[in-house]
């Protein structure tokens, strides 16, 4: 008899997955139609096809077929307040009432952005965008015309919106048209390389880096790390920008670089996700000195134009969840939450090829050989088995849990206790049922590592 595969079982589960979904289905079918691929948006995508959500309430999503998940993946991060939380949902009401595009200036604006800057104090000044994409543009565009270079240092498995993504050492065919200069993250040894080549020397005008990889599977960087490139950037006449558009929510709401010495922080960072309360939204900003280029009563100043970059409805969303629900204090003990259920997570998976990575309230899972202590960045997991991947997650779906499909989940505000223990239950159980799949053998019900 053939030994069961992860693969054979990754495959009833979609025979399953397909039996119990017949409207997803459908709906899925018809976008085709009219989407390539039936899809907008390449990070929701997951074969055969994806749930169709029909709505969402608080911590938990409901599909067009009438199932309850407890949703784990917080919109990417973005989904921070949950599901229409009362206070954001009335603002917006309110807001509503005065009109919904001034093609003007409001007090909101100057509001948020006062707010933002009271938990970043690197950014002297910052201007608002449409998405973490524009901003991580736009903060580009400053860095190269302040300090008249072009190349751009990033690193391999890097995410830095639709228009830089980077992975085993290849820019993306459709990312903006910078020289990249790729190294590898927490590699100290690689930046200096790139930094030091003659063709580079003098030519940078960048180095940019989310403090922790959020897509390429939310790996960490090393303090020391991060110690590092401040320095190596100011050597190297670049500024330092932070892509923290998925760690902003970190520590007291002040992201991972409110845990570095003033110092030490960035020349510029770029935000996006939750800070809109829920809408579109995007910010970029920093050093007075680098930011007064955008001040249009300078009449050398840079244009930056955007239809909706002051939208009202994201202004007074955005100022209502600062002001009223993500107090510093809220979010220390969400960071708490995120750290005890990581070690809740690793005890449940134990000696297996199951890995959890990540960092306060923003999690990972992956399949992989490589030991907790040798992931330093994300090519040490591009061994990630994805038919364990694909099988996780679908055994997720059936048992009411939603994540990523590449193993990716954010907590949100609204999640309870009991969620978070079920979760854990449903992981151990997944390990238990799926030993032999995970390197480990089954003896009566006990699992033992090989």
């Amino acid at each position: 008899m053939t030994p069961d595969t992860a693969k054979a079982a990754c495959e009833r589960a979609e025979q399953d997955f397909i039996a119990r979904n017949p409207k997803s289905r459908a709906i899925y079918q018809q976008a085709t139609e009219s989407l390539p691929g039936g899809n907008t948006r390449t990070a929701v995508f997951y074969p055969p096809f994806p749930v169709s959500i029909a709505r969402a309430e608080g911590a938990r999503l409901y599909d067009a077929d009438g199932h309850e998940f407890v949703d784990l993946l917080g919109e990417f991060t973005a989904g921070l307040y949950g599901h229409s939380p009362q206070p954001i949902i009335d603002t917006i009401h309110k807001t509503l009432q005065r009109g919904i595009s001034y093609g003007s200036q409001h007090e909101d604006e100057g509001k948020l952005a006062a707010l933002v800057k009271l938990r970043f104090p690197s950014m002297d000044l910052l201007r608002f965008t449409n998405s973490g994409t524009e901003a991580n543009l736009m903060a580009l565009a400053a860095a190269t015309v302040h300090t008249g270079k072009k190349k751009v240092l990033v690193f391999d498995g890097a995410y830095h919106g639709g228009a830089f993504t980077f992975k085993n050492g290849q820019s993306s065919p459709i990312n903006a048209p910078y020289p990249y200069l790729i190294a590898k993250y927490n590699d100290e040894a690689s930046v200096s390389r790139l930094l030091s080549a003659p063709e580079n020397a003098g030519n940078v005008a960048a180095i940019l880096v989310e403090p922790m990889i959020g897509s390429g599977g939310a790996i960490p960087a090393h303090r020391t790390f991060l110690h590092f490139l401040r320095k190596a950037a100011t050597d190297a006449g670049a500024l330092l920008i932070f892509d923290e558009v998925m760690t902003s929510r970190m520590h007291s709401g002040g992201g991972i670089q409110s845990q570095l010495p003033p110092e030490l922080r960035p020349d510029l960072t770029a935000l996006g996700k939750y800070l809109g309360g829920g809408m579109s939204f995007g910010a970029f900003g920093g050093k007075r000195a680098i930011m007064e280029m955008f001040d249009p009563r300078k009449p050398t100043a840079l244009a930056h134009a955007g239809t909706f970059n002051n939208n009202v409805l994201t202004m007074a969303a955005g100022r209502c969840g600062l002001e009223q629900i993500f107090t510093p204090e809220r979010a220390q003990e969400l960071q708490a939450t995120g750290e005890r259920l990581l070690a809740s997570l690793r005890e449940a998976s134990g000696n297996t090829l199951m890995k959890i990575t990540g960092y306060g309230s923003i999690l990972c899972f992956h399949f992989t050989r490589t030991a907790y202590e040798d992931i330093r960045e994300p090519g040490d997991v591009y061994d990630h088995d994805k038919d364990l991947g694909a099988l996780f997650h679908l055994w997720l779906l059936e048992r009411g849990f939603y994540i990523a499909r590449r193993g990716f989940f954010a907590l949100s505000l609204v999640l309870t206790q009991e969620d978070l223990e079920a979760f854990v239950q449903a992981v151990r159980e997944f390990v238990r049922i799926h030993a032999a799949h995970l390197g480990l053998e089954r003896t009566n019900g006990v699992t033992n590592g090989h």
